[in-house]
């Protein structure tokens, strides 16, 4: 069953970022990034990255940033809140007193208007936060180098969700260039966010009513630096469920496998722990004899490391979504294990009817490829969270390129959301199959005893990364499904002109005979 979460959509646009001149899209369950080299696939799938991690409603597993909390850190806690703010604190927590035990508490408080104008100013102070994420994403000090070379406008990344919050969509919008940076947040007058209950909820209807006590002792005892101390501790931890809800869905844990996971996977034993080191928080930091690391890289590493530590694991879901890739695909099983002495993990396959596991320095290719999608599956990665894997084709042959196109539908059903870049046909043809096979009548689905993989058109993305000579640089656009059951990817202009050239050597051949 589709999680909760994949309903809706999130629009996001970008302009002037790395090589693109104009991008705009909405993100679904199973969103598709296809087109030539160099027109800034990876850079859409590492940003979206870097705003999952920044907004992510609890810290990344095995990452190296916690989204820092811009409200109140600041304010001296000997400061006065204005009294308009306490006093409707204090009805806030009166309602919430009031709800306790009832039905109608499930449905969370409305935040009052009032303290969400006070909190709305504290929130477009994150621009610097939020682009020293994207920054050390990319392995970049200064997120200005990012806008688009030629241009002479700012970069912009601008989203908003919809359909989801009443009096909505709320609009968020970071402007980027060599001179600053500029994050605002547009929250319609009418929108009405709820707190307290709810998966949008960063902590339990019995935080706010504990809080909610604690004031009404202050206020009885008429205890104004009690009652000031008090409200700020709530007010400064109503930004988790607030941002959690105007954010959704980048406030969900997201996990990034970047392309030439095979040379990764071969070498990290040795360079792992000095090029963590020198990935710097916000960027690139140069280390005497060490190659410079980006943030996406150097987190995929380190959550490497980290597989089998208690602190790394899934809270959630117990099902192990890597075990049929490992049937399905690799024929075998994956394994990880820690070294005595460094504690570092050592990674092994063992094929299917063996005794005794191999290193994966001599598994093939196929294996080392898919190795860290298995193990992320099994041990990080649960329903909710999203998964990014740059090139899941590579060193893949044709007929597992396809099996593996139907297991990424599998955990876009099983409820987590993908990303993928590809320049595989034989993905995209398998793609057009899943979704077509949603038109089949219900009664006629797995009538053959086998169920196959099943994603609806509103479940997939499939978004052409078109490169354009004025301006210079990449637009987006989406690719629809087609009649004829294919996305139209330019593969078949490829395979024309191949066969074309082979239709004129062969006219030449015959001429000469």
């Amino acid at each position: 069953m589709s999680d909760e979460r994949h309903q809706g959509s999130l629009e996001l646009e970008v302009s002037n970022f790395g090589p693109i001149v104009e991008a705009k899209l909405d993100l679904r369950p199973l969103t598709v990034f296809i087109g030539p080299s160099n027109t800034g696939k990876s850079y859409l799938a590492i940003l979206l990255y870097a705003l999952h991690g920044y907004f992510a409603d609890r810290r990344r597993t095995g990452g190296r940033i916690s989204r820092p909390n811009p409200l109140f850190f600041h304010r001296s806690k000997d400061s006065l809140l204005p009294k308009e703010i306490i006093e409707s604190a204090i009805e806030l927590s009166k309602n919430f007193l009031e709800r306790k035990g009832k039905k109608s508490s499930r449905y969370g408080i409305i935040l009052p208007r009032l303290i969400l104008d006070f909190i709305h100013s504290p929130i477009e102070r994150q621009g610097d936060f939020l682009a020293n994420e994207i920054g050390r994403c990319f392995g970049m000090a200064e997120l200005g180098s990012l806008v688009r070379k030629g241009s002479k406008d700012t970069g912009k990344i601008s989203f908003r969700r919809c359909g989801e919050i009443d009096g909505g969509p709320i609009d968020h919008k970071l402007v980027i260039s060599p001179y600053g940076n500029k994050f605002t947040t547009n929250i319609p007058k009418d929108v009405e966010l709820r707190v307290g209950v709810g998966r949008s909820s960063f902590f339990s209807s019995a935080f706010f009513e504990n809080v909610s006590m604690e004031i009404d002792f202050f206020v009885s005892n008429n205890d104004e630096e009690g009652l000031n101390s008090c409200v700020l501790n709530f007010l400064d931890n109503l930004i988790d469920p607030v941002m959690t809800q105007i954010v959704d869905p980048f406030d969900l844990p997201a996990y990034y496998l970047p392309a030439d996971r095979t040379g990764v996977m071969h070498a990290h034993n040795v360079v792992v722990s000095a090029l963590i080191e020198s990935a710097a928080m916000t960027g690139l930091r140069p280390a005497a004899r060490t190659p410079m690391l980006s943030g996406v890289l150097a987190d995929f590493l380190e959550q490497l490391i980290e597989l089998d530590q208690p602190s790394i694991r899934r809270r959630g879901s117990k099902r192990d979504f890597g075990a049929q890739i490992e049937r399905s695909v690799l024929s075998g099983g994956i394994g990880v294990e820690k070294l005595v002495g460094t504690g570092y993990p050592r990674f092994t396959y063992q094929p299917k009817g063996w005794k005794d596991s191999l290193s994966l320095m001599n598994a093939s290719s196929m294996v080392s490829e898919l190795a860290p999608v298995v193990l992320f599956l099994r041990h990080v990665i649960e329903p909710g969270n999203v998964l990014i894997v740059e090139e899941p084709e590579s060193h893949l042959h044709p007929a597992m390129q396809v099996e593996f196109t139907r297991q990424i539908a599998a955990l876009v059903r099983a409820g987590i959301r993908v990303i993928i870049t590809t320049h595989s046909e034989w993905v995209l043809e398998e793609l057009g199959n899943i979704v077509r096979r949603s038109e089949i009548p219900a009664a006629e689905q797995g009538k053959a005893g086998v169920e196959e993989p099943v994603l609806g058109s509103d479940e997939v993305g499939v978004w052409l990364f078109e490169a354009r000579n004025r301006p210079k640089g990449s637009v987006v656009k989406e690719v629809r499904l087609e009649d004829t059951g294919l996305f139209s990817s330019g593969f078949d202009e490829v395979a024309a002109a191949l066969h074309n050239e082979w239709a004129d050597i062969s006219s030449k051949i015959g001429e000469t005979e």
